[in-house]
């Protein structure tokens, strides 16, 4: 035990000595970088078997015992949809115990107003209009914005929208019934839920195109690690 220690605490000399030689700053902890490319994959199979559930698959030839097509596409619909519910209840009690940007996607703060000058000038960086970057640790406030309202809270609305609709083939008797089965109450007709499930899916769709392309966009521009970051979990800010 006192070797281990003894260890870990010249590993953290070494880590704040490469920090202060390459101004390097440790962000994301193991667990988050961990959730978000699960995360990604997730989203990557909800993605493309939402879409073949939503608009059907080609009739295969041969007898219908013989093609499970659509089972598969629904089977691995719903594994991915129970990996996102698990990862997202994982993510909130990341926010709880991680560092201040863990908690970064569950809150925008409107009432700073700071907030408001620092996301205008990065609206101003991605139109062109501003040459100078903002030396954000964590998410600038446009990219905070973004996540809050189109990945924290289209995911939550996914999880409660997509669990009543499997409620409708699992039975009223089911937990899943009985937790989400309130959907009903404001959508009487089901299909009205499908329909608002598909448009959150095509939000995500939008938001994970920007992420990306915001993502490639500041860790060219901006001259600080942006794609290595949720690999090492070290941000890098360079000359």
């Amino acid at each position: 035990m006192p070797q281990a220690a003894t260890t870990r605490i010249a590993n953290d000399a070494a880590r704040r000595d490469r920090s202060v030689e390459r101004d390097v700053v440790y962000l994301y902890e193991a667990p988050m970088r961990l959730w978000h490319w699960v995360n990604a994959a997730a989203i990557l199979v909800l993605g493309i078997t939402g879409y073949f559930i939503g608009t059907g698959t080609e009739a295969t030839p041969g007898e219908a015992s013989d093609n499970f097509l659509f089972g598969y596409l629904r089977f691995a619909h719903f594994s991915a949809g129970y990996v996102l519910t698990a990862g997202f209840l994982l993510r909130i009690y990341l926010a709880l115990v991680g560092n201040s940007h863990a908690r970064q996607i569950f809150y925008v703060p409107l009432w700073r107003r700071c907030f408001w000058s620092e996301l205008w000038h990065a609206v101003r960086r991605y139109a062109f209009l501003a040459a100078k970057p903002e030396k954000h640790v964590g998410h600038n406030p446009l990219a905070q914005l973004a996540m809050f309202f189109m990945f924290t809270l289209t995911t939550a609305f996914m999880i409660v929208t997509g669990f009543a609709l499997y409620a409708q083939g699992s039975g009223n008797d089911s937990w899943q019934y009985k937790l989400f089965g309130w959907v009903f109450a404001i959508w009487p007709n089901s299909q009205d839920v499908h329909t608002w499930h598909r448009l959150g899916m095509w939000v995500i769709v939008c938001f994970a195109l920007l992420h990306v392309y915001a993502v490639i966009w500041e860790d060219v521009m901006s001259r600080r690690s942006i794609i290595s970051s949720m690999i090492s979990g070290e941000r890098e800010f360079r000359d």
